[in-house]
């Protein structure tokens, strides 16, 4: 029997959500489904998400999410559009009745619009209004040609390993950068190089998701060409598409976007927000749930957003901050729209000589 991954949690006897969640679990059993998380009590972490994905035949995501559901969808949006084999031909449906769901879509539609995000999220993350309607909707994804991501694999040679050289004594703390590998926008880039090359005057170590292309790219180019240590982690099947940048001091391989965001937040102890797409917004969850439980990957380490100005008056980041002022108000990042004042305030926040996390490599 096919297997469907459901997500939400019931809270009590009293929650409203319940009644649609009941209809669901019935309209699914009759269907023949086998279901996972049927009461809403198992919990995804980084370690054991991408195993979840690839036991899962479908998904559907059920009406008032938590921040770790909008993390959820979107981390299966994100393996769409980098063509993650263990998501192909695998339908995902949002019951989206209530409109719980708008702020998420609210802002795969603003990224669409800016060009961070290629694809129309809702040929790729169907909704329905009803139980019966989702049904329905699984119905239909499962017969359809998978939508095109409008990426292809470049099938680059596949011969990088891990690697990594000691961190230098004159570094200060090294400082995480999520961004767009994909956004080309020649004054985009620039501003990438240039807190590349910041970082590495003010002698911030810098550490990206390793992409040759886009603003992640100039960020790398910029902090090696000042002479900066650049670090970096990747996956298989992203450097298949991206390759990998040059001047890489240290570079950790692995086998998910997950335990890749997880070697980059434990390598860090601050993180910025530059312009990106989906792949962003999931890695700034990714924090804002850490540090909502007190998890000591993200202890003391500060979250800066970069919000960029856009010609209409908006910051590009603005939907964004409207969704996470909804979801985790007490762990609401620093936002600045200023590439020098940036750097100021993560010269300012962060502690001279941070003590350095010990690494076990995986075998």
């Amino acid at each position: 029997m096919p297997t469907i991954r459901l997500s939400g949690t019931i809270l009590d006897g009293e929650d409203p959500a319940r009644t649609d969640r009941a209809e669901l679990l019935y309209l699914l059993f009759r269907s023949g489904w086998d279901i996972y998380n049927s009461n809403g009590d198992q919990r995804i972490t980084l370690n054991n998400i991408e195993k979840k994905i690839t036991e899962s035949d479908a998904f559907v995501f059920t009406p008032n999410p938590s921040i770790e559901d909008i993390f959820k969808a979107i981390s299966i949006f994100v393996g769409y559009q980098t063509l993650d084999k263990n998501l192909s031909g695998k339908p995902t449906v949002i019951l989206n009745g209530d409109g719980s769901w708008t702020g998420l879509l609210d802002v795969l539609t603003h990224l669409n619009k800016v060009g961070t995000v290629g694809q129309n999220h809702e040929d790729f993350l169907l909704q329905a209004g009803s139980p019966g309607s989702a049904l329905k909707q699984l119905e239909y994804g499962l017969s359809r040609t998978p939508p095109d991501p409008g990426r292809e694999s470049l099938n680059l040679p596949m011969t990088a390993k891990s690697f990594e050289t000691p961190l230098p004594d004159e570094i200060i703390a090294n400082v995480c950068v999520f961004c767009s590998a994909t956004l080309e926008d020649p004054a985009y880039l620039e501003d990438g190089r240039r807190l590349g090359e910041l970082l590495a005057v003010n002698q911030f170590g810098c550490v990206s998701g390793a992409g040759k292309s886009g603003i992640m790219g100039a960020v790398v180019e910029g902090n090696v060409g000042a002479d900066g240590w650049a670090a970096g982690s990747n996956v298989p099947h992203i450097i298949e598409i991206e390759g990998l940048p040059d001047g890489l001091a240290s570079f950790w391989l692995r086998d998910d976007i997950y335990t890749r965001m997880e070697v980059m937040i434990e390598n860090s102890d601050a993180f910025v927000i530059m312009p990106g797409g989906a792949g962003s917004v999931q890695e700034l969850l990714a924090l804002m749930i850490f540090k909502a439980t007190g998890d000591p990957l993200m202890k003391d380490k500060p979250v800066f957003i970069f919000n960029r100005p856009l010609p209409d008056g908006r910051g590009f980041w603005d939907p964004v901050i409207t969704l996470l002022a909804n979801l985790c108000p007490q762990q609401a990042p620093q936002v600045c729209s200023d590439i020098d004042q940036l750097m100021e305030d993560l010269r300012t926040t962060i502690p001279s000589k941070v003590p350095r996390l010990s690494l076990e490599q995986p075998a």
